[in-house]
């Protein structure tokens, strides 16, 4: 590839990872055509690679593509569309005539966030549709951050996109008495997106990287749009609780992963600590607990270890089990099995895991498998946990989570080797 060519593709795939949703609710704003945006995006970022080796990449590259999209939108209309008086065309035209280069781009994602949790959009996929819309996620992602079918997922999404168009739903802030009942759907896919790119602690893929930024960024606009909306705030600072530990998440070299429990709280941003636990203060004030002032609740109880303090456990256990009764997720029911751990044994946290076994949407899900095979191990049941620890493995795709999974599954089969004769309550005892 020659430089021309690398620096065209750079910048092109920058633009896509910051603007994307941006692009694509600018575009989408008339026609309210969702896929269409898509399309056309996607058709403008393929004309920008041929041609900015060639005439360099311009100086708003954002524009740029917003003027090469809208006119593809344009003559997809004079293709399906016979009558020159078509309001959709007129509009478009209009958005044609204006020259983007002349002018900052605003930023409507906020508001596609918003219409993508239109009351008329299955409640099943507006959490979907907007990672999809607004940031850029193909189906077989967003199909593994909600623990679907990637094909299931595609289907979803599309008659989504068809609904919004059909129905003429506005892509824009709706009224303020209408934002309430769409906030949930809305936080939960700023958190999709916030876990999608913790996930990438390293930044070193590109689908991923940034959108921790991003979903922190919306989580602030969302709680300036609804000032003193506990779960907004709830939301921003659990966000903030989990990306204080970002640096800490790797050894001090950068290759090692690091867990919770091991981490050195000196590593921890204190300023991002202190922002969360101000923002949960107030979010606990205005006496309304959500999902989200649950979670962050947890991230606050861990963080008391940068005082020197021991964990508390048994509130964790106890703050897990009302989530658990709140969300019916098989993820919060995993989480509180292993709280369950520190407080009732380890008997008892795999009961509760056993209890999870036959739910398909954990099948697939590395830190079940990891957390079975931690459990078992502890308990010397180590041919059982080797098992666990091979699929927990071979389902991680972090090379630095999967090193350190595959040092715990050594460490297992060396036990289980040293057990020889022994029983497994000797065993348990001298770990």
């Amino acid at each position: 590839m020659s430089p021309e060519h690398h620096a065209a593709a750079r910048a092109a795939e920058t633009t896509a990872r910051r603007s994307y949703g941006k692009l694509v609710a600018l575009l989408a704003a008339r026609s309210r055509d969702i896929a269409g945006a898509e399309d056309a995006l996607a058709e403008a970022f393929a004309v920008a690679l041929a041609d900015w080796p060639h005439h360099g990449v311009p100086a708003k590259p954002e524009a740029w593509l917003l003027t090469v999209a809208r006119r593809r939108l344009v003559d997809e209309v004079r293709r399906r569309v016979h009558d020159e008086r078509s309001a959709v065309q007129q509009l478009l035209l209009a958005d044609e005539a204006a020259e983007p280069a002349l002018y900052e781009l605003p930023d409507r994602r906020l508001g596609l966030l918003f219409a993508c949790a239109h009351p008329a959009i299955d409640a099943a996929v507006r959490a979907p549709l907007m990672l999809q819309t607004v940031l850029g996620f193909d189906a077989a992602a967003i199909a593994s951050a909600f623990l679907v079918a990637p094909t299931a997922m595609g289907q979803r999404l599309v008659r989504a996109k068809r609904r919004i168009r059909e129905a003429g739903i506005a892509l824009e802030l709706p009224a303020t008495d209408e934002l309430q009942g769409r906030l949930d759907a809305v936080l939960d896919a700023i958190y999709a997106a916030y876990a999608e790119g913790w996930l990438d602690a390293d930044g070193t893929d590109a689908r991923r990287r940034n959108l921790a930024d991003v979903a922190i960024w919306l989580g602030r606009l969302v709680a300036a749009l609804l000032p003193g909306e506990p779960e907004a705030l709830g939301l921003l600072a659990l966000m903030l609780y989990t990306d204080a530990r970002r640096g800490a998440r790797r050894c001090e070299a950068g290759h090692d992963y690091v867990p919770l429990a091991e981490q050195d709280p000196r590593r921890w941003d204190a300023a991002r600590i202190d922002e969360a636990e101000a923002l949960l203060q107030q979010a606990s004030r205005a006496g309304r607990m959500g999902r989200f002032q649950l979670e962050a609740a947890v991230q606050s109880a861990h963080s008391v270890r940068r005082f020197g303090r021991e964990v508390d456990w048994a509130a964790i256990e106890q703050l897990y089990a009302v989530l658990a009764a709140l969300t019916a997720s098989p993820v919060v029911a995993l989480n509180h099995a292993v709280a369950r751990a520190h407080v009732h044994g380890i008997e008892a946290a795999l009961a509760a895991l056993d209890a999870l076994h036959g739910d398909a949407r954990l099948a697939e899900y590395q830190p079940y498998w990891a957390a079975r095979a931690e459990l078992l191990a502890r308990c010397a049941r180590r041919e059982e946990a080797c098992a666990a620890y091979q699929r927990a493995i071979g389902l991680e795709r972090d090379p630095a989570v999967r090193r350190f999974l595959q040092g715990r599954h050594e460490e297992a089969l060396q036990d289980r080797v040293e057990a020889g004769g022994e029983g497994a309550v000797t065993q348990a005892a001298r770990r």
